[in-house]
């Protein structure tokens, strides 16, 4: 009897743990999701800030609050953030959905110090979207990549900007610039879109799927997105 009893604590007491463990991750997310606001918020105020033409191109934007880096010969990165695309047809609807995103990798380009890094970027078509929805993006090899051009009457016709996939932009110790990430790799963080959900769900399922609700604190990012760019420009 003294047994029985033992095992059901011990069942108990490592399901409350995990429970606890569950809910501890969620609220990291969502805390990611609200950086995530402030981030783009802060860099839409800047006078030469993403130039609008391209964030009106956009199908989505991935947005990664302090990215750790080691001063080291090699800089080395290593992010969490989030991935919010264009619903509808050829994303040509509202901002839907957030997916969570890691970014990782070593470039020697993007080095600055150990400090941490706000980055954002811009999926500029069908091919960067649907590539970083199912697998690993390596930038540079798997999809093309450029640093983004900053200010809001430069322009964004050149070739480069055209043919890139994604394009990159980086804020650390107050300075906003465009910055390559070539070489660092991105892909769907399932254990943190697990966590946010509260169930395994892919990131392909969640920015392309019509019935996913995005949680609670994901409205303020999708609405700055949404303000700031309503309708998807060719």
């Amino acid at each position: 009897m003294k047994r029985s009893i033992l095992v059901v604590l011990a069942i108990l007491i490592l399901a409350s743990l995990t429970f606890a463990n569950d809910e501890d991750r969620q609220k990291r997310e969502q805390d990611r999701l609200h950086n995530a606001d402030l981030v783009m918020q802060e860099i839409l105020k800047v006078p030469d800030n993403i130039p609008r033409d391209l964030l009106d191109r956009a199908r989505c934007v991935i947005v990664m609050p302090s990215v750790l880096k080691a001063a080291v010969v090699i800089g080395g990165s290593y992010g969490r953030g989030t991935m919010v695309c264009r619903t509808g047809t050829n994303f040509s609807g509202p901002w839907g959905a957030p997916a969570m995103y890691a970014l990782e990798g070593g470039s020697i380009g993007f080095q600055i110090g150990g400090e941490a890094t706000d980055f954002v970027l811009l999926v500029m078509n069908d091919r960067g979207a649907d590539s970083l929805l199912h697998s690993e993006v390596r930038l540079g090899a798997d999809a093309s990549a450029a640093a983004g051009p900053v200010g809001r009457v430069a322009s964004a016709d050149t070739d480069a900007y055209m043919r890139a996939e994604i394009l990159s932009y980086s804020r650390a110790r107050g300075v906003f610039a465009g910055i390559s990430l070539e070489g660092s790799t991105l892909r769907p963080d399932s254990g943190a879109n697990r966590a946010l959900y509260g169930r395994s769900i892919s990131a392909a399922e969640i920015i392309q799927g019509s019935v996913v609700q995005p949680p609670s604190k994901a409205y303020d990012l999708i609405a700055v997105l949404q303000k700031a760019s309503p309708q998807l420009k060719s």
